[in-house]
């Protein structure tokens, strides 16, 4: 019972300049199921952020809001920044942007042509500050391969699958019987070796991506 409450708690704000989008999505969020409510829209993260819409859990952003039709990556910090989780929904289908939108620290990136039943999951995951990842990204992920792969140890790849699959650190730390000090070690370790060829991964979603990149995780196994 305490699960769905959480579930039909969630709320967001859908920023995008064309009205159709704004609408299409909260016309899918009404019809969800669990629903989410759509506290405001608008065509900038100004409008969009006003009250109620500032209460709102998940931000919907398309990452071309201006005129000019450049990626609003400042905008996308900012809300990241600020506590919300940050689904960027755009037209762009490039990995090197939906990589950088990840280290900013937006925890889903889908392109517009994935439609209402991914834009729906990854809304209700990022509500609980959990990553998604949608076929186009997997699969963009999934056919790189990199030859500037850091060298991990297997305890490292022990301790990030863990932490992957996981709730929480705490949770980690006693699944391998170890300190929430050493999960921490661990994890700072590989992302220093990530940061060191040049691939850098401060948030959680983008190391998911680096590991699928690299082969040390399936989306199958979250």
């Amino acid at each position: 019972m305490a699960g769905n409450c959480v579930a039909e708690a969630v709320s967001a704000v859908v920023i995008d300049d064309h009205p159709a989008i704004r609408a299409g999505v909260a016309a899918w969020f009404a019809a969800a199921d669990p629903p989410i409510t759509v506290l405001a829209t608008g065509a900038t993260v100004k409008e969009a952020l006003l009250a109620p819409g500032d209460a709102a859990q998940v931000v919907v952003l398309d990452l071309q809001l201006s005129a000019e039709r450049t990626e609003c990556y400042g905008e996308l910090r900012r809300l990241a920044d600020s506590g919300r989780g940050v689904v960027v929904y755009t037209m762009r289908e490039d990995e090197g942007i939906a990589l950088n939108c990840l280290e900013l620290g937006a925890l889903t990136f889908l392109t517009k042509a994935e439609g209402e039943q991914h834009l729906v999951a990854a809304t209700h995951a990022a509500a609980r500050h959990r990553p998604y990842v949608p076929p186009a990204l997997a699969g963009a992920m999934a056919a790189n391969s990199r030859r500037n792969r850091p060298h991990l140890s297997l305890r490292e790849e022990e301790v990030l699958v863990k932490w992957f699959q996981s709730e929480s650190k705490d949770l980690v730390a006693d699944q391998l019987g170890i300190a929430v000090s050493t999960v921490n070690t661990y994890l700072d370790r590989v992302r220093l070796k990530y940061a060191a060829v040049g691939r850098q991964a401060p948030t959680k979603v983008a190391l998911v991506m680096r590991a699928i990149q690299d082969g040390l995780i399936a989306v199958d196994e979250f």
